[in-house]
């Protein structure tokens, strides 16, 4: 481009997460993870049983969040953490272990009002499942949308059916698209979640899923690599057909991560391209990289190659 600033109003080549979120507050806004106890439809046979082949959820979840802790006390435990490093902050409840909208109304509405009631708390990230919300759900949700921050992160995971079937989702694509244009329809905003290199997809589809997401009102979307986990069902298939899993490297995903951004819509927020698992839970790949400095590598990328997020991107519009 013959000058630095992006559609998205500065001059980093994608439209990064924190510099968004810098811009709706004045201060340093970091989430906090709670665990309400929650299961999945697809764990206690709703939908299924076993849950998510990949799925291992101490892969994410801090030591804090203990179900003998209230949401009150994992809320300021979180909070207390963060605030030993940084002394002015907001934070977000991020309710984030397993499906955070599968019990009824009236539970949920206490959950996130009792993580509300801490007067640091400025909003609710709430992950689950585009199955398991409802339109009494998004109301109530776009009632609290005007008073505070809400996102509603969907596991998308992947745009192929054959992909979800296969790895024990339980719902479809165009329950995904479902979910996604009636949270933006009443003004919440929502993330979608991918996951990078499922077994059976190729390098083309996922650059086409790419083009495909970008035709949906996606206001954040998180990307993450394949990574295979212990205590899995994918684990034991990785370890009984390793042909079946095509594992990137560190630079091969740099690249797919690139290309990818290529054909995004501009005004698409990206929170993430990867993932951290514990290492004592991680079996592979193992490229032993820190978000920031792969974030630092994918910056380089565009840098070399002059791209930037959405400059193949075409709307259906």
């Amino acid at each position: 481009m013959e000058h630095n600033i992006y559609r998205w109003g500065h001059e980093r080549r994608y439209n990064d997460f924190p510099t968004y979120f810098r811009n709706l507050y004045s201060e340093r806004v970091q989430k906090v993870s709670v665990d309400a106890g929650f299961t999945c439809p697809n764990r206690d046979g709703a939908k299924g049983v076993g849950g998510c082949t990949y799925c291992n959820n101490k892969t994410f979840k801090p030591t804090y969040c203990n179900l003998e802790n209230s949401v009150t006390s994992q809320v300021q435990q979180g909070i207390d953490f963060f605030s030993k490093k940084y002394h002015s902050m907001k934070f977000l409840a991020y309710f984030q272990a397993y499906t955070n909208t599968y019990a009824p109304l009236d539970d949920l509405k206490k959950l996130y009002e009792e993580a509300l009631q801490h007067p640091k708390v400025v909003g609710l990230v709430i992950s689950t499942r585009p199955d398991a919300v409802d339109t009494a759900l998004l109301g109530y949700l776009a009632g609290l949308s005007k008073r505070v921050y809400i996102m509603v992160e969907f596991g998308l995971e992947s745009h192929l059916d054959r992909t979800l079937r296969s790895i024990n989702r339980g719902h479809t694509f165009a329950e995904s698209v479902w979910a996604l244009e009636e949270t933006a329809r009443r003004g919440i905003n929502n993330c979608a979640h991918m996951i990078l290199g499922l077994p059976g997809e190729s390098r083309d589809e996922l650059l086409d899923q790419a083009r495909v997401i970008s035709q949906i009102p996606v206001k954040n979307l998180k990307l993450h690599q394949l990574q295979i986990h212990k205590g899995t069902v994918m684990a034991k298939q990785y370890f009984d057909n390793p042909e079946l899993f095509r594992l990137y490297s560190a630079e091969e995903y740099i690249e797919l991560v690139v290309d990818y951004l290529e054909l995004l819509n501009p005004d698409i927020i990206v929170e993430r391209f990867i993932s951290q698992a514990p290492s004592d839970l991680l079996i592979a790949p193992k490229w032993g990289l820190k978000n920031f400095e792969f974030v630092a590598k994918v910056e380089k990328r565009l840098a070399e190659r002059d791209t930037w997020q959405g400059r193949l991107f075409v709307s259906s519009m």
